[in-house]
């Protein structure tokens, strides 16, 4: 793999075909030449999408089209390194290109939940999957992953509801809706250049009325069967709370109905039945997933790292995500040793929310960007936390600015937070 920086051109996506085992890919300037051939051509007869995550389109291009892959990098021992296991050190500044390639191919797992989604209220299917399992990942936008998906994930609003409510528009009173999905990966000549057989969960962002309204149940609420000793940080003081995180996104992973099992439970059925296949080889369950969809990939991670003692390397690399938990709930996922990278646009508003930060140590955060409430004595702090407002920051960030990137068309809160902005700006970056 070679790459080369070119002076600034509009971003496009060449039309005429390389000679064989040579594709070029041009996005923002950069430009890779992979030894086999890069096949992300899009389903053109698919309606847009249309969510209120995706209110305003920020590029002139489709990323799923202009996307180029590490594909034909073979990572090999180093698999985990950029899985985090040393915490992504030396990877982020400047941004390995191998990391970056992984990161793009992630997050176009999380585009193509997205594009599955049936966004049209009108729908009678509204809420639901656009595509079987056989064909979701080619029908969205994927070829040739290398992976097979083996289930469908729903997640379920806790919120109740009065009766009248099911006379109102379905983007109203759907109370379970599909979110995501797992894949795993089937190919050999794919394993064998990651290294392992990889599971992917891949998560969506906030797209029903119900779901919204979870987002701003924002008070942390303890999480069930948590590890609740004392954890003990760096500065000697010991940490006596329990593991909370926010009441919405606990609600949406754990809710469930008599027809529709929570999400919490699906996933757990089949990480325990995938881990019974595949657990004696080389594994990894990577997590993924946007805005909502970030915060319950690290939901996810947590729990399985907690029900499965014996899980293999688990890593969330997240887009645009809101704060999840306490402090204490960080601590805990750092004890499992769940990876989590954050990859946040310093201009989305979404990722400083909800409540505030506390801890003056708080992972990679700069204290210009978040409250930070330093020197205050003791009981004071207490009673502060007991206003279950107080989360911390969890895993390592990688920082972007949509406002340094001159692709961007529209600078505003919408496309600040849109995935494809974030997708942009991790290959411009």
């Amino acid at each position: 793999m070679s790459l080369s920086m070119k002076p600034a051109t509009p971003c496009t996506f060449p039309t005429t075909t390389r000679p064989a085992k040579h594709v070029s890919v041009r996005c923002c300037t950069l430009t890779q030449t992979a030894v086999r051939p890069l096949k992300m051509s899009l389903d053109t007869h698919q309606p847009a999408v249309k969510s209120w995550e995706h209110l305003l389109d920020p590029l002139d291009y489709d990323p799923m089209a202009s996307l180029f892959t590490s594909r034909a990098v073979k990572l090999g021992n180093k698999w985990k390194e950029y899985l985090g296991v040393k915490n992504w050190e030396g990877l982020l500044d400047p941004l390995d290109e191998n990391l970056r390639g992984e990161i793009l191919r992630y997050g176009s797992f999380v585009e193509a939940a997205y594009r599955s989604f049936n966004f049209d209220s009108s729908s009678s299917s509204y809420g639901a999957c656009r595509y079987p399992k056989s064909t979701l990942l080619a029908r969205s936008g994927l070829h040739q992953t290398g992976y097979r998906l083996t289930r469908h994930l729903r997640a379920t609003s806790g919120i109740r509801l009065p009766r009248w409510v099911e006379m109102a528009p379905n983007w109203v009173a759907t109370k379970s809706s599909w979110i995501g999905y797992v894949a795993v990966c089937q190919d050999k000549e794919e394993i064998a250049r990651l290294g392992r057989r990889d599971v992917v969960i891949a998560l969506r962002g906030t797209a029903t009325g119900l779901e919204w309204l979870e987002n701003f149940r924002a008070t942390l609420t303890p999480v069930p069967n948590a590890d609740t000793k004392p954890t003990h940080h760096d500065d000697g003081d010991g940490d006596d709370s329990e593991p909370m995180v926010e009441t919405g996104f606990l609600s949406l992973y754990t809710s469930g109905t008599d027809e529709v099992p929570s999400l919490q439970e699906m996933v757990r059925e089949e990480i325990s039945r995938l881990l019974q296949t595949y657990g004696d080889q080389p594994l990894s369950l990577t997590i993924t997933g946007h805005s909502l969809g970030a915060a319950l990939a690290t939901l996810t991670a947590y729990d399985i790292k907690t029900t499965f003692k014996r899980a293999p390397m688990v890593t969330v690399m997240s887009f645009g995500g809101p704060r999840v938990g306490n402090r204490s709930f960080r601590c805990q996922l750092e004890k499992q040793g769940t990876k989590v990278l954050r990859i946040v646009n310093s201009d989305d508003l979404i990722t400083k929310v909800p409540g505030f930060v506390l801890d003056e140590e708080d992972a990679d955060v700069p204290k210009d960007q978040n409250v930070y409430v330093a020197g205050l004595p003791s009981w004071i702090q207490k009673r502060v936390e007991d206003t279950q407002w107080v989360y911390a920051e969890v895993g390592r960030e990688l920082k972007l600015r949509s406002r340094s990137c001159p692709y961007l068309k529209n600078i505003n809160v919408a496309t600040c937070h849109d995935l494809k902005t974030y997708l942009h700006l991790v290959n411009y970056s």
